[in-house]
């Protein structure tokens, strides 16, 4: 049984919301969040990316990083940058990319059902960035941004979403610069939230699709708060943390890269060698390749382009989890040649999502920061779904999802 609660959202008026809505804090880094947020004050970036209010060189997780995020969320409701909603509500975030829309459920789900496994994970996560997350909910109390989730498609929801977007006015409705749709509806009326909550309790699971860092932070968080309260009775909001519930059926997942800084010592002609004992290896000269199937790679090397293309027996089309492109690459590749035994610790390598395109990978490769890059072929949701339903884990960083959720449209406190 799936746990969906409404609550009383912190929201900015529509006047500010497309200055303040930012994008995720894991999806741009710092000097990106100092240009990006420059000149206005209104962005949520000054919240969830706090370091850009401080000098260039501090260490981004000292104490003074956390309070400034605190500082800044207690002055963006005291400006009126965000306001309380007077009653609990669900809310429908739908996002348009590429003329495609996909709408999700706004509402909390359960700290409860991420520990009892009601909520379904596919990726383990750094303990860094885990921490991290945490301290930031620690200290503003709240989760600012909302959680990627989704779940077996309901056609009684789809009607219940298409029947308010439909006959109501959006709270929201916004382009951002990458040139994609934002729109969000407030759903107030009590018996259509009953029947949705009704629905959800239905469910066996719901599933984390992305932002697995913030769901572990959240639950991990509001389990402490649990055993630090006498007299804890299970309603507290604490209990509970911002999540957006995406139809599976609505969803795409697009590649997820790696780039690597060095070849553990090998010469090019070397390191090429060792990849023929599992791959075929073609060399496709200068301009950007792109895999085209399952278990075939790209690799960018030295200015040029490599087709990678997996030998039977180098993976196992049975097992969830040898199927994956990306245990093929760990097991063939970055493990024993490139000797990185820990993708979750190594500073040695570096995952880019496929939305920046292959070009970022040849940028960073040409640039001198990185020495090799990969390319891999995306994984589907129904892997998705059957890895978590089978309690398999997927490597780190295998699947991004697009568009991504704007943050500030919506944000929950934890008291």
């Amino acid at each position: 049984m799936a746990t969906l609660k409404a609550f009383k959202g912190w929201r900015p008026p529509v006047t500010i919301v497309k200055d303040l809505a930012s994008r995720p804090y894991d999806v741009l880094d710092s000097d990106e969040a100092r240009l990006e947020a420059k000149g206005n004050p209104h962005s949520l970036l000054h919240v969830i990316k706090p370091e850009i209010d401080l000098p260039i060189d501090i260490d981004h997780y000292a104490p003074e990083v956390y309070a400034k995020a605190k500082e800044n969320f207690d002055l963006f409701r005291d400006n009126g940058w965000l306001q309380q909603d007077e009653n609990d509500y669900l809310y429908i975030y739908a996002q348009t990319m590429n003329g495609k829309t996909q709408y999700g459920i706004v509402g909390c789900a359960s700290v409860e059902d991420y520990m009892n496994n009601v909520i379904k994970k596919h990726e383990l996560t750094r303990p860094d960035k885990e921490e991290d997350r945490m301290k930031h909910v620690r200290v503003t109390n709240a989760n600012m941004e909302p959680v990627f989730f989704t779940y077996p498609a309901e056609k009684e929801v789809d009607a219940i979403v298409n029947n308010i977007v439909n006959n109501q006015l959006a709270a929201y409705d916004f382009v951002t610069d990458d040139g994609f749709g934002h729109h969000f509806w407030v759903i107030s009326d009590q018996d259509i939230i009953h029947k949705i909550v009704e629905i959800f309790k239905k469910l066996p699971a719901t599933y984390v699709a992305d932002g697995h860092h913030r769901t572990a932070a959240a639950a991990l968080v509001g389990n402490e708060k649990k055993a630090a309260n006498p007299h804890h009775t299970g309603s507290e909001e604490y209990n509970f943390f911002l999540a957006v519930h995406f139809p599976d059926d609505q969803l795409t997942i697009i590649d997820y890269n790696r780039v690597v800084k060095d070849l553990n010592g090998l010469t090019k002609e070397s390191f090429i060698s060792r990849l023929t004992d599992g791959f075929n290896v073609v060399n496709k000269g200068v301009e950007i390749y792109k895999p085209s199937c399952l278990h075939e790679f790209s690799m960018y090397l030295d200015g040029e382009w490599y087709a990678l293309t997996a030998k039977e027996g180098t993976y196992d089309d049975n097992d969830p989890i040898g199927v994956l492109d990306v245990t093929i690459l760990t097991q063939q590749v970055l493990e024993p040649i490139l000797g990185i035994d820990d993708l979750r610790r190594s500073k040695r390598i570096d995952f880019v999502g496929g939305i920046r395109g292959l070009g970022e990978l040849k940028k960073r490769v040409d640039s001198g920061e990185m020495q090799v890059a990969f390319a891999l072929f995306p994984v589907s949701m129904a892997q998705l779904i059957h890895i978590a339903d089978t309690g398999n884990i997927m490597p780190p960083k295998t699947t991004w999802f697009e568009p991504k959720l704007r943050s500030g449209l919506i944000v929950h406190s934890l008291d």
